[in-house]
Order: C-alpha cells, then sequence, then structure tokens
C-alpha cells in the first residue's frame, strides 16, 4: 500500500531541514564572509547569529577574481646545490690520503660537475675508489639498486656527477617539495581555497581567488628565500673580480657597489631553521629572529666560537643582506637577521623562512590578473542560466504533470538547496563550470520524476486503484533511476580522478546534484504525493 513510516518521514524532512540550514548562508554572502574573516581574525563579531552554520561555497578564480600563475621548476639549480655541498665532503676525504695523491685542487666545471684535479696521478686509483664510497643508494623505487654518484677519470681529474637514476629521483623529489612550499607560503598568508596542483612533470598551476594581482602572488612564492650563512673571505669593489675555486663573488643588498668573496660551502643553511618571526633590533628597526634545529644549532655555534673577530655573511637568494663581525661565542641556536627592512619586508621575510626554503628557483611561463568585476559577470551570468534553467523545467512539469508536477517543482527546489548545502559543508569550491554542473543537474533532476510519473501513468491504464498505481509507479521505476544515476555517477567520479581544475569543479557539482536529484526523486516527491494523497483520498486521479 502507499504508505511512508513515521521514522522514515522524520528522517526525510531532518535532512532537507539540514541540508537548506547549510545553504542558508550563501543567501548572505558578503556578511557571512566578513563574519568569518572577524573571527579567524581573533576578534568577536555579532553580524551573523553564532547558533547558525556560517560555512560558505568558496567562489573559484573565475568567479572571485584573483591571480593566476603556471611556474616551472628549475630542476638543474639542485643538481649544482649537491655538487657544491658534495665538495667539502671530497676534499675532508681526499686530504686524509695527499701523502698518496700529492696536491688537492678543484677545478672550474659545469655547475652540475665537480672535478678535482690531484698531483699524484699514481695515486688516482685509490682516490677514486675513496671518493666512489662516498655515494649513496638512490631513496626511490625506480633508482632501486643505483647509486646517486657517478665518478670517473679524465686525465689527471676525478670528475662527479649526479647518476641518471638520482636525477631523476631529485626531480620528482624537487617538484613535489616546491609544490608543498608553496602551499604553505600561500596558507600562511591567509588566502580563501587556493588551487595548487601539479602540472606535468615539471610545472606547479597556482590559482589564488580573491588575491589582488599576478604580481603580489609572485611576491609570495616567487622567492626562494635560499638562505645560508656563509664565512667571509674578503670584500671588493670590483665587480669582475674572478674568485679562486670554492669561492664566489655576491653583491651586498644594503651596500651598493660593495661585493663579498664568500666561501661557497655554506656553514648552515635555512632548511636547518625551524622557526622565524618579524621583530625589531635594539635600534627599534624591522628585523627577523631565528632559530636553528638541534643540528644547526651545533654547527652555528661551533663555527662562532672557533671564529670570533670574524665577519660571517648571512646571505638571502644570492645578495649579502648582513655581514656581522662575530663578537663571542653564539649558543642555543638562535639570532636575528637585521637589514633594511620595512615592518612589511621583515613580515614576508619571515613568513617565507619560515614555510621553508624552495628548493630550486621558478620560471614563470604564464600569469594572469582576473579583476573581481569580471567574476563579478561571471556569477550575474551564471545566475541568469540558473534562472532561465529553473524556470523552463518548472514551466514544463507544472504543464505536463499537472499537481504531480508541482510536487516536482517542489523536490527540484530543494535539491538546488542540497547541493548548496552538501557544497557548503565539504568545503568545495565553486567555479563557473561547477555553475554548469548546477544547470546540468537541474535539468537532469526531473528525469527521475518523469520516469516515475509515466509508470503511474501506465499503471493507470490498467484500471488499477490511484493508490496502487501510484505506489507500483516508483516500485518499478526505481530501478531505471539508479541505472541512470549510476553510470552518470561513475562519470561524474572519472573527471574528478582523472580531471584537474575546472574539469573537477563541474564533476563535483554533477556529481553532489546526482545523488541530491536521486533522493528528492525518490523520497522527497513520494513523500508530498503520499502526504497530499493521505489528506484528499482522491478516487481518481490524473497525471
Amino acid at each position: 500500500m502507499l504508505q511512508i513510516d513515521t521514522w522514515k518521514r522524520v528522517l526525510i524532512w531532518l535532512i532537507v531541514l539540514a541540508g537548506l540550514l547549510f545553504a542558508t548562508p550563501n543567501a548572505f554572502y558578503s556578511r557571512v564572509e566578513v563574519h568569518n574573516d572577524t573571527i579567524d581574525a581573533g576578534m568577536p563579531d555579532t553580524s551573523w547569529p553564532s547558533f547558525l552554520p556560517s560555512n560558505l561555497v568558496n567562489l573559484g578564480l573565475d568567479l572571485r577574481g584573483g591571480a593566476h600563475l603556471l611556474a616551472e621548476v628549475k630542476t638543474q639549480d639542485v643538481y649544482a646545490q649537491r655538487m657544491r655541498g658534495l665538495w667539502p665532503e671530497v676534499r675532508n676525504t681526499l686530504r686524509d690520503m695527499r701523502d698518496q695523491i700529492g696536491t688537492i685542487r678543484l677545478q672550474e666545471s659545469a655547475p652540475d660537475v665537480l672535478r678535482v684535479r690531484i698531483g699524484n696521478p699514481d695515486g688516482m686509483s685509490a682516490a677514486v675508489a675513496a671518493v666512489r664510497a662516498l655515494a649513496r643508494p638512490v631513496t626511490s623505487l625506480t633508482g632501486a639498486g643505483a647509486n646517486d654518484l657517478e665518478v670517473s677519470v679524465e686525465g689527471d681529474e676525478i670528475v662527479v656527477t649526479l647518476s641518471e637514476a638520482e636525477r631523476a629521483a631529485t626531480d620528482e623529489r624537487t617538484v613535489r617539495q616546491s609544490l608543498e612550499i608553496i602551499r604553505r607560503r600561500i596558507d600562511e598568508v591567509g588566502t580563501r581555497e587556493p588551487t595548487i596542483q601539479r602540472q606535468g612533470s615539471d610545472r606547479i598551476l597556482i590559482q589564488v581567488p580573491g588575491l589582488g594581482s599576478a604580481s603580489e602572488l609572485k611576491a609570495i612564492i616567487g622567492t626562494t628565500a635560499q638562505l645560508t650563512f656563509q664565512p667571509v673571505v674578503n670584500r671588493t669593489t670590483n665587480e669582475n673580480y674572478a674568485p679562486a675555486a670554492g669561492q664566489e663573488i655576491l653583491p651586498s643588498l644594503d651596500e651598493p657597489g660593495q661585493f663579498y668573496i664568500l666561501e661557497a660551502a655554506a656553514v648552515v643553511t635555512g632548511e636547518e631553521l625551524v622557526d622565524a618571526q618579524p621583530s625589531f633590533d635594539q635600534n627599534g628597526r624591522p628585523a627577523v629572529s631565528f632559530r636553528f634545529n638541534p643540528s644547526g644549532a651545533r654547527k652555528f655555534g661551533d663555527y662562532t666560537a672557533a671564529n670570533i673577530g670574524n665577519p660571517f655573511a648571512i646571505v638571502l637568494d644570492g645578495e649579502v643582506i648582513s655581514a656581522p663581525v662575530i663578537q663571542s661565542h653564539i649558543a642555543g641556536g638562535s639570532g636575528i637577521i637585521t637589514g633594511n627592512f620595512t615592518v612589511e619586508e621583515s613580515t614576508n621575510l619571515a613568513v617565507l623562512l619560515r614555510a621553508g626554503a624552495l628548493p630550486a628557483g621558478l620560471d614563470f611561463l604564464e600569469e594572469r590578473t582576473i579583476g573581481p568585476e569580471l567574476g563579478a559577470d561571471s556569477i550575474q551570468a551564471g545566475k541568469i542560466a540558473c534562472i532561465v534553467a529553473f524556470a523552463g523545467v518548472l514551466i514544463f512539469m507544472a504543464l505536463s504533470y499537472g499537481l504531480f508536477g508541482i510536487f516536482a517543482n517542489i523536490a527540484l527546489l530543494i535539491n538546488v538547496g542540497l547541493i548548496f548545502g552538501l557544497l557548503s559543508i565539504i568545503g568545495a569550491t565553486l567555479t563557473l563550470p561547477g555553475i554548469a554542473g548546477i544547470v546540468l543537474t537541474i535539468g537532469m533532476a526531473v528525469d527521475a520524476n518523469v520516469l516515475v510519473f509515466e509508470r503511474i501513468r501506465e499503471e493507470l491504464k490498467t484500471a488499477k486503484g490511484p493508490a496502487r498505481a501510484i505506489d507500483l509507479g516508483y516500485e518499478r521505476a526505481l530501478s531505471a533511476i539508479v541505472d541512470a544515476n549510476i553510470t552518470t555517477f561513475i562519470i561524474a567520479l572519472i573527471l574528478f580522478v582523472l580531471g584537474s581544475g575546472p574539469v573537477r569543479g563541474f564533476s563535483v557539482t554533477l556529481g553532489i546534484g546526482i545523488i541530491t536529484s536521486v533522493f528528492t526523486a525518490i523520497w522527497v516527491t513520494r513523500l508530498l504525493v503520499v502526504m497530499w494523497f493521505e489528506r484528499a483520498r482522491p478516487k481518481t486521479i490524473e497525471v
């Protein structure tokens, strides 16, 4: 018989009310957004009732405006860093064999190659064996069984390079690390729902809604923030000065025309930082305080203890920002970076250092700024599309199925509310393709009702009573409804897994729309029909 248990009725209405309640904040978007921002800042706010949900559907780049960047990770930089860091280890290893191999000299070479000349070629085989002993297994599945270094001999020189397996593993590790650091830097700034995705082997797509410009986004992530502490060899005003092997010449940030000659191998690097905060020096000027991990603190303390009276350069991204003279042993692994900073610059530098250094530089292949006006136009176009789709479907259903069509229209309105409620709960980002998914869902949402209503028409022709016809209509249309929506849901799932950006936005709204459509068609519309039938008790019905 045509009936629904009381507990099922209560559960259906509770689901509907919960969905509409979570969708409500989106009708007061600006007000709730200001409320959320105020609360996030730790300040009280009464502009939105605290007992109501405040989850919003996040607006994507094409609806809100913002910045878009496509960056390529310069993985070659990491090879050069590895070779620079390897030289002190090779030098110390060969020094223990000096009576056998003679002098040891670092030779000029490509950035990703380490060339070492020894004075006694007769000891070459022993030197090569010692350097090869420094190699380590490649830490990747594809490089299993391979070593990270390749050591060869050219005349009286030992040539050290990274193996192909290690290069592949390094590339993968570098891109993954860059992706995570970019995400941390953007999260530090507090932007809402950024899109940060890997594209291809060495590219990263970054989209941040609500940000003023692409240049502002580049200022946040474009700096590698490579912080090193290096011994100072000398100073010069000659920009063309040729440093010796194992040394480098870098410009001073605060003193135009001044250059520092430094040991290329750093004593401590920014990778060993555990914290960095904006602060002020003893003169009240903006600065950045920092703290090392135990390993960095030990190296920092040992070096300062052994080099009192010598200058020590603090280098950020290839520029000497400060070169103080070590006055005493600095224990504890903490210190302060001073320079001609503004408060904003010291804050940004602290964010960059705290989030971690990018392992390699970035080349920005594409950058776009989408203004909020364009986003507002997209929202308006989406509203018009939804209204037109709504009006067309509502009129069609009312004219085609009469009272039953009106029940379907009520369920359709509830359906759209449930879609926005679910999007708010999961914190999804709505894009223009996402709006297209909602519009498509509006058209598809009545398909299930059409199947049911047509089935009821067929049952009425067999001279069954109206109650039995309605009951059989829902029962026998169920399998067709489920099959049709499962196949569409599988497509939405595939689009979500394999797609990216706009495609995923479309798949999310389509998938959620399918779930809510099936729920409203099978349960909400049926409940409305049952409630009407129980009150009216009609002898005949027309669908």
